[in-house]
């Protein structure tokens, strides 16, 4: 089995933050994340993370998914892939990817040409590189006659023609599991910094009469990696303008970008227009034909055809398609929204379903509640839910009518076509067909204004 070693030990200190850097989110995810997606989308599932500055923030978000081993003391690369020697004793018939935890722009096809081009040339160790226009401060490869690899050379001790060379190393290796123990095993701390380089197991291969090769990626964004604020910067805007030309290349409609964030894991419909301010995120998607925004935050839910979002907030909700929604609109967890409906402004909406064709037009609460076809709730109604120790629920009937500044007392149950009056605490089920209205008696004092001024004006 083919395995991956994930290095996601670093500091960061130029962040300027109290966690390990490939924890920082570019588009939401974090660096670390995008590798891992990288690896299991090539088919290397078997993964080790190798954790050192506060590596129980590394244990809390990976929560189990992967096997991780902590590189106690920062002392080389080569060190940190010691840590994962038991893991990689665990099966040695493969092939191992070690890669860097904060360059999260490496890819699949990166990945599957390396490993097809490894094997093929019966490597003991792969490099993966990328040609630079600049490739000032990156480590030079330096190939044999034969376009094998005779060594790695860093900026500081090139020579003027070994600067001249723009392939340069990505950091990241292919190494046939079982020479990469025995590799890992010879080196030695026997320079001015007192640590072990991965990079010298090429030479040590070599000589040993191993083959050493390079593979020379198509993206040269493989590379990058985020060592400050503005380079993270740098990135997020980077992976945010690829996935507008992606959208944009399948028939999505932007017409400025200001405040627009859309996280690669989001699927859009064609002819879809996204407006400004608007914010999508997770597992989202977004049907044909829709038009959101301005001002939209969506995560984890499902817009169907044709719907509009203005100015609203959706989170682990469903929306069926010719839905209208907005302005300043929130749409709690577990929601589902029946096609056809209508949830207007200062609409909060919670763990409920909406049957379609059902309006909310305004001014309303609607929290554990199952809402027929067709029902009309009135400005000011809220579904009283919560009793201050448990959640209740309510139900209303099809084709009701909810009179404004409604109170349903949950748990309750409405029948088909209730009506309820205006103003009207509703505490106990309503059967079809039923009018409830609930009002204390109004008095009127006459004369009462007339003798309030009169008393005022006195003082």
């Amino acid at each position: 089995m083919n395995k991956a070693i994930i290095l996601a030990g670093g500091q960061g200190k130029r962040m300027k933050a109290d966690m390990p850097k490939p924890l920082f989110r570019v588009l939401g995810e974090p660096m670390l994340e995008w590798v891992i997606s990288a690896c299991e989308s090539a088919g290397v599932s078997d993964i080790c993370v190798i954790k050192g500055f506060k590596g129980e923030m590394i244990d809390e978000y990976l929560n189990g998914r992967y096997t991780t081993a902590l590189q106690a003391e920062r002392l080389g690369t080569g060190h940190a892939v010691m840590q994962a020697i038991p893991f990689l004793e665990g099966d040695t018939s493969g092939n191992t990817l070690v890669l860097c935890g904060d360059a999260p722009f490496i890819d699949k096809a990166t990945i599957e040409g390396s490993l097809a081009f490894h094997e093929e040339q019966g490597n003991a160790v792969t490099v993966i590189t990328s040609e630079l226009d600049e490739p000032f401060g990156y480590g030079r490869i330096i190939r044999s006659a034969d376009g094998s690899v005779s060594g790695i050379v860093e900026q500081k001790d090139a020579t003027d023609e070994q600067k001249a060379v723009k392939e340069v190393n990505s950091g990241t290796y292919w190494f046939r599991t079982a020479d990469l123990i025995g590799l890992l095993g010879k080196l030695t701390n026997n320079n001015a910094q007192g640590e072990y380089y991965l990079t010298d197991t090429i030479a040590i291969a070599i000589a040993e009469g191993g083959r050493a090769g390079a593979y020379k990626s198509d993206n040269p964004d493989i590379i990058k990696g985020a060592n400050d604020r503005r380079e993270l910067l740098e990135f997020n805007n980077y992976a945010r303008m690829k996935v507008f030309e992606k959208h944009m290349d399948n028939g999505v409609g932007f017409t400025c970008l200001d405040g627009v964030i859309i996280e690669r894991s989001v699927e859009i419909g064609q002819g879809t227009e996204i407006l400004p301010g608007t914010i999508l995120r997770g597992n989202t998607k977004i049907g044909s034909g829709c038009c959101i925004g301005p001002n939209v935050v969506i995560e984890n839910s499902i817009i169907g055809d044709r719907t509009v979002v203005n100015t609203a907030q959706i989170y682990d909700s469903e929306v069926e398609p010719d839905v209208n929604i907005g302005p300043f609109v929130h749409i709690r967890p577990d929601c589902h929204i029946g096609k056809e409906s209508k949830i207007g402004d200062f609409v909060e909406v919670k763990n409920s379903s909406i049957g379609e064709k059902t309006a909310i037009a305004h001014l309303a609460y609607i929290g554990d509640s199952d809402v027929g076809r067709k029902v009309n709730i009135g400005c000011g109604t809220v579904t009283v839910n919560y009793d201050g120790i448990t959640k209740n629920r309510c139900v209303i009937g099809d084709n009701s009518f909810i009179g404004c500044n409604t109170n349903l007392i949950a748990p309750v149950k409405l029948g088909k076509a209730v009506y309820t009056a205006a103003g009207t605490t509703v505490t106990r089920d309503i059967p079809d067909y039923a009018l409830a209205i609930e009002r204390g008696v109004m008095k009127i004092n006459e004369g009462y204004t007339i003798r309030k001024l009169k008393t005022k004006q006195g003082k």
